[in-house]
């Protein structure tokens, strides 16, 4: 889900945001699966498709391609900084740019109901404008 709602906030971005390739992956996904019905119906109820998406494993290509890597969860950064030989310097949790104090993590919501995707949803949105700054900064610091 982060990464349709990522991908359609930086669609309306001017270049070379608008360019940026959006992707993710799990640290502990298997390559292939759907995206589960409760991550579909979430997104669709704010006009996203994410029926054709399918899960990929981090690695270590992925993380040496990546402008910055957004984790859902502290858990999920550590492993990133213990299982790879290279670590992005930009990595980071996905809500950790709100700039107020907070819950910066957003926890897995696989196998709850329906709420609990809308409500990992809900956090994945409220965070999408400060990382779009973020990258704002990122891409305009690099290109000077």
């Amino acid at each position: 889900m982060g990464e349709k709602l990522l991908q359609h906030a930086l669609a309306a971005e001017p270049e070379p945001l608008r360019s940026l390739k959006v992707v993710s992956a799990g640290v502990a996904a298997p390559r292939g699966q759907p995206a589960t019905d409760n991550s579909v119906a979430a997104l669709k109820k704010v006009g996203l498709n994410l029926s054709g998406h399918t899960s990929q494993p981090l690695t270590q290509s992925l993380l040496d391609q990546a402008v910055a890597v957004f984790c859902m969860t502290e858990s999920h950064r550590a492993t990133i900084e213990r299982g790879f030989d290279r670590v992005p310097r930009n990595l980071h949790l996905f809500r950790e740019f709100l700039g107020r104090d907070g819950d910066t993590e957003i926890p897995d919501p696989y196998g709850g109901d329906f709420r609990e995707y809308e409500s990992c949803r809900d956090s994945l949105v409220e965070a999408v404008p400060s990382l779009v700054k973020y990258l704002r900064e990122l891409v305009a610091g690099s290109q000077s």
